[in-house]
């Protein structure tokens, strides 16, 4: 039978992740999908103490802000539109009051450095080539939190640029943790605003970016999540309606290959079981009190319990309290 679609062959990756990996996720929007597939399957994750970011000079100084040789750096806060923000930052962390503004920035900071110090397996996620430079500083700024454009210059990082800083944070990593592994993909989010032409060139910029990387570290690898949409996935059907963010099905369908590269059969049948409860305790029922459902709780509890048993180091407490609310004594 022919097949309709190209397939995108993905490499023999040497490194694993099972439930005793501990894995930061940093960048774009998308390395909270994979984030939110990794925690709702019990895998040890922490996601992006700064807050999404997009580009790799952002993503490279966030990096180097974790690193725990140094103590946590002054974060420059300035106040705007009855708020103050941090151009370091997304702008979840933005606050009227200054000081809780600055109380979660170093909460997360910290959170993430200690996390940092058993992770082994880095998650990046490049969204953008393209960066904004605030005119007053001439720094690149992870978030324009609206000021008007007319303040920041735009540009789009060389290949060599993004090589040159992420490699060298990368290297101030390794040395600080021997045993890490680095993940890179480039988000499959398309960046409609910049024009379909300069989206591919910014998408282009950070493929090559990333083959670089890959050449002169071995300890760096990268995963096509991009390419799987582009041209396994190919369509518009498995987009949101915006025609940009990849939808659920394509998230679906990017974790089970990932799930394919990175984890080993026991593991992937692990995350399959844990995933059906943790799917299973989200599930609103329309008659919780039939008989039926009440042994579908009873049924799925009686699992937790087996799984619990078997693997101590995982918790379901969220997904016994789901259940629990619905079921009759």
């Amino acid at each position: 039978m022919t097949d309709f679609r190209t397939k995108v062959k993905l490499p023999e990756f040497e490194i694993r992740i099972d439930h005793w990996t501990s894995v930061l996720c940093v960048g774009s929007c998308f390395a909270e999908h994979i984030y939110r597939k990794l925690t709702d399957h019990k895998f040890r994750a922490f996601l992006n103490p700064f807050g999404i970011l997009y580009n790799p000079a952002v993503i490279s100084d966030a990096l180097d802000m974790l690193s725990y040789e140094k103590p946590i750096p002054d974060i420059e806060l300035f106040f705007y539109q009855e708020l103050w923000h941090s151009f370091a930052h997304h702008g979840h962390f933005s606050h009227p009051d200054k000081e809780q503004a600055l109380l979660a920035i170093k909460s997360k900071l910290e959170a993430g450095r200690d996390f940092l110090t058993e992770t082994t397996t880095l998650i990046i996620t490049l969204g953008t080539a393209h960066v904004y430079v605030f005119k007053k500083t001439g720094k690149i700024v992870a978030n324009c939190h609206k000021i008007p454009a007319a303040s920041f210059s735009r540009r789009m990082l060389t290949v060599d640029e993004i090589v040159k800083s992420l490699g060298a944070s990368f290297e101030k990593m390794k040395r600080e943790q021997p045993q890490l592994d680095i993940i890179l993909a480039v988000s499959p989010v398309r960046h409609l605003r910049d024009g379909l032409v300069t989206n591919q060139r910014s998408k282009a910029t950070l493929v090559l970016a990333a083959a670089a990387l890959c050449s002169n570290h071995d300890y760096v690898h990268y995963f096509p999540s991009y390419e799987i949409v582009l041209d396994e996935l190919r369509d518009y059907r498995f987009y949101e309606e915006d025609m940009a963010h990849p939808n659920k099905i394509a998230v679906d369908y990017i974790w089970s290959a990932f799930s394919e590269a990175f984890f080993t059969p026991p593991t992937r049948a692990l995350a399959k079981r844990i995933g059906n409860i943790t799917q299973a305790a989200r599930h609103k029922p329309f008659h919780p009190h039939t008989q039926a459902h009440q042994h579908f709780i009873r049924q799925q509890l009686l699992q937790i319990e087996a799984l619990e048993k078997e693997y101590r180091f995982i918790n379901f407490d969220e997904e016994i309290a789901n259940f629990k609310k619905y079921l009759i004594e």
